[in-house]
């Protein structure tokens, strides 16, 4: 899958956004207004995708359980 970059120059927005595009793919948005910052913690940020995976899969399987147990009680 092709992931959409954007870089903008906005104060008044995060460093990093991720969001959807118009075809509901994810679409990464990057802030170069804290290009210092970001440049800083670019070790920081760039491991943070092991960690964000468990956390979306601790959240998925807490959903799929709350689902099968509404299953069972039916």
């Amino acid at each position: 899958m092709e992931i959409e970059y954007r870089i903008i120059n906005d104060e008044d927005m995060p460093p990093i956004v991720i969001t959807m595009d118009e075809q509901d793919r994810p679409k990464v948005v990057i802030n170069n207004y804290y290009g210092i910052w970001l440049s800083l913690n670019r070790a920081e940020i760039g491991g943070i995708t092991n960690s964000l995976f468990d956390e979306i899969v601790q959240i998925m399987d807490a959903h799929l359980r709350e689902q099968r147990a509404i299953e069972r009680m039916e």
